[in-house]
């Protein structure tokens, strides 16, 4: 499985980009087909003005999550559990 990060209008430190990896790299524990994931950070003009957006991709559909927080942090932990969610409710259809 591959993980590629895209920070756009910023250049992302390897801190971040260690711990986007960290994070994304658990999710084929709850579904373990997932071929790719795709990360997209960036940054708005809001108060919570980071952006993440995770696509992962799954064969038969793809998975896609986006949220706003203070710090890229928070907003990768954000998706890694709602998808965590989407993984296992897709890997239950699939079984049933």
């Amino acid at each position: 499985m591959e993980i590629r990060v895209q920070s756009i209008k910023f250049d992302a430190d390897q801190k971040l980009l260690d711990f986007v990896e960290k994070k994304l790299s658990r999710l084929p524990k709850f579904y373990d087909e997932i071929t790719s994931i795709e990360v997209a950070m960036s940054l708005l003009p809001e108060h919570q003005n980071k952006n993440v957006k995770v696509h992962v991709r799954i064969p038969g559909n793809d998975l896609v999550v986006e949220r706003n927080a203070k710090t890229f942090e928070d907003a990768v932990v954000d998706c890694a559990d709602i998808l965590k969610d989407k993984l296992v409710r897709a890997k239950e259809k699939k079984v049933e």
